[in-house]
């Protein structure tokens, strides 16, 4: 099931509001599916779209997310990193715009757990169907929450975070609710690092970090690939005592983890005929991330 969205195509009105391009989102409800569809395929780049564009070259998804041909190190399949091991834990899905809407029920009938659904990009983006991946992976008995595909040139972290957190990124001690995530990969616009150097890089993250965790009470998830990590961000960052890590690596083992880490939270191993993950850890785990405990 290839993230193929159907329908006529029609074009989206556009609003330049600032220099970080803000758009209209289009209402499911009223506007047409074409416009919609139009929308979603024009500014919104699913998690893991570019880190597969990048490092696995023909295999990577063909969404329309865009991409680059620039040819990037490709991971060691036969490299094993301190933590890799077979895929084990508890099993989800993450979805975005380009899913529409979810059959929930389906997904937890083939095991999933819990989910993460896209909710902003830079602070121009909203996924116009957050509500109903949101809510039915809610109602269904997932363990949720919501993701954003960061774009760190076209404004600070904080702006950003406060984007997310007041656009469906906000947390909740409800034991169903899972502390937001930070989409840290390859540029689907430009320069594979933003344009900027390790040590800026490292800043903004810092920036998005403490005002996300000054508006939840929670410090975000880190989403991103070793490959990408260790060229834009690099070692020396210290967001491993408190940042959990979601590590993308589509493969049978997980390889070599991000500088700085020792030890993975979650793992999206496949993007065939969705985005899968595991959870390292039991339900009991899962429930204490979601929690806060």
């Amino acid at each position: 099931m290839r993230r193929v969205l159907l329908g006529a195509l029609a074009v989206v009105g556009v609003v330049s509001v600032t220099a970080a391009s803000l758009f209209v989102a289009p209402s499911v409800s009223a506007a047409p599916q074409g416009a919609v569809d139009t929308y979603v395929q024009r500014h919104s780049h699913p998690m893991g779209s570019q880190i597969a564009v990048y490092e696995r070259g023909a295999q990577a998804r063909q969404d329309g997310s865009g991409g680059s041909d620039e040819e990037q190190e490709e991971p060691d399949e036969e490299q094993d990193g301190p933590d890799s091991e077979d895929r084990d834990g508890i099993e989800g899905i993450d979805v975005s715009g380009w899913q529409r809407e979810v059959d929930w029920q389906h997904w937890w009938d083939k095991g999933k757990r819990f989910a993460y659904v896209k909710a902003t990009e830079g602070t121009g983006y909203r996924n116009p169907y957050f509500t109903q991946q949101y809510n039915g992976s809610y109602d269904v008995g997932m363990i949720r929450g919501a993701y954003h595909f960061a774009l760190p040139d076209r404004s600070s972290g904080a702006v950003q975070a406060t984007y997310f957190a007041e656009r469906g990124g906000a947390w909740s001690a409800d034991g169903q609710t899972l502390p937001g995530v930070i989409d840290l990969e390859y540029n689907p616009y430009g320069d594979t690092c933003y344009g900027k150097t390790q040590q800026a890089m490292r800043a903004w993250i810092s920036d998005f970090h403490d005002t996300y965790r000054e508006h939840t009470g929670r410090a975000p998830v880190i989403y991103t690939s070793t490959n990408w990590w260790n060229k834009c961000v690099g070692d020396g960052h210290g967001f491993e005592e408190t940042v959990p890590l979601w590590v993308a690596r589509y493969a049978d083992k997980i390889g070599d983890l991000p500088a700085g880490w020792h030890v993975h939270t979650f793992w999206q191993y496949s993007n065939d005929p969705i985005d899968q993950n595991t959870f390292n850890g039991g339900r009991k785990q899962l429930e204490a991330i979601a929690t806060g405990e």
